[in-house]
């Protein structure tokens, strides 16, 4: 059959009425899933989807845009949210965003509903697994933020977590502490740079035999600030205090993680910076909030949310996606000094 095939065909092979072709072609009106996937497996098969059906997707752009996130009662993640979508609106597109709630498949479902939307393009942030595009039923544009692609057509954005955590254990070796690690068990791929960085950085100075002593991990199922994360974090603490000299020096991979050990520490009525030493990694909101105020490493969130909103832009608006390279567009981190140094 020609790429001319006409709608009535496809109707005909796809044992629908034509009326039926054109609600799932514009994606309007009743239809079901099952009917969804014949029409379109049709399309596909006689090639008419990569001419005038695809093209008419194209021309036909929601202006929406979907915005994958693990975790928006994370106040670093909020807070990126929330300016991404600034930027988005300032540009005229609205947005759609889906917390995760770090549940693979609630993930595939929350992508499927952004699909049957038609979203234009779609940001992707954090996430314990690479992301693949290929899931995907549409060829949209994708942006992952700390989060690594799986596809070399994907644009990355991320902050430089390698440098950010061989800083923080540097400053706490000049510290004059034995720096320890705080992280959570089958994190994201930003936290394994971190994680890396801080071992890195033990291995230069020929510490080698102490870091399977030096890194924690805790249970990935404690909510952050649950009695359970915090009974945890004391346990560990009140152990290291009888065992190594003071101050301990914490390197915890989160503010939010960072702010759990602050608490705790003060439970234990340990003096803070004099007995515990701690540097949390992204300058959230709550590293202002806590007492007292945490040193971190800060991640520019307001640089992260806008570059990415500029790839993601740049690619919806190219008439060939396959003309948007991939790129890893990683940004610089600095010491923030406040209270807990």
């Amino acid at each position: 059959m020609s790429n001319k095939v006409s709608i009535k065909e496809i109707a005909k092979l796809s044992g629908v009425s034509a009326s039926t072709v054109s609600r799932v072609i514009n994606n309007n009106g009743r239809f079901s899933e099952e009917t969804k996937q014949r029409v379109l497996a049709t399309i596909k098969k006689y090639n008419y989807q990569t001419n005038s059906f695809a093209k008419g997707l194209r021309m036909q752009r929601s202006n929406t845009i979907g915005i994958i996130v693990p975790d928006l009662a994370n106040t670093f993640f909020s807070s990126l949210v929330e300016k991404i979508e600034n930027n988005f609106f300032s540009n005229n597109y609205s947005t759609i965003i889906c917390d995760t709630g770090r549940n693979s498949q609630k993930e595939m479902t929350y992508l499927q509903m952004l699909e049957s939307k038609q979203i234009d393009g779609l940001i992707v942030i954090s996430g314990d697994n690479p992301f693949n595009t290929k899931i995907l039923s549409r060829d949209i544009p994708v942006v992952c933020i700390d989060r690594e692609p799986k596809n070399q057509d994907t644009i990355y954005v991320g902050s430089d977590h390698y440098m950010g955590a061989k800083i923080a254990t540097q400053t706490l070796i000049k510290a004059d502490t034995q720096p320890l690690l705080f992280t959570i068990v089958g994190s994201s791929s930003s936290i394994k740079h971190r994680i890396k960085g801080f071992k890195d950085t033990i291995k230069s100075l020929n510490l080698n035999s102490k870091i399977d002593n030096s890194i924690f991990y805790l249970n990935s199922t404690y909510k952050q600030g649950s009695d359970e994360r915090r009974l945890e974090i004391r346990t560990i603490l009140r152990d290291l205090v009888q065992k190594q000299k003071l101050p301990l020096g914490i390197f915890a991979t989160s503010d939010t993680l960072a702010a759990d050990i602050l608490v705790s520490a003060r439970d234990l009525r340990l003096n803070i910076p004099g007995d515990v030493k701690i540097i949390g990694f992204d300058d959230a909101p709550i590293a202002k909030y806590s007492f007292p105020e945490l040193t971190t490493i800060r991640q520019n969130v307001a640089e992260i949310a806008l570059r990415a909103s500029q790839h993601l832009i740049k690619a919806i608006k190219s008439e060939d996606t396959k003309l948007v390279s991939s790129e890893h567009d990683i940004i610089p981190v600095n010491l923030i000094e406040r209270s807990t140094l």
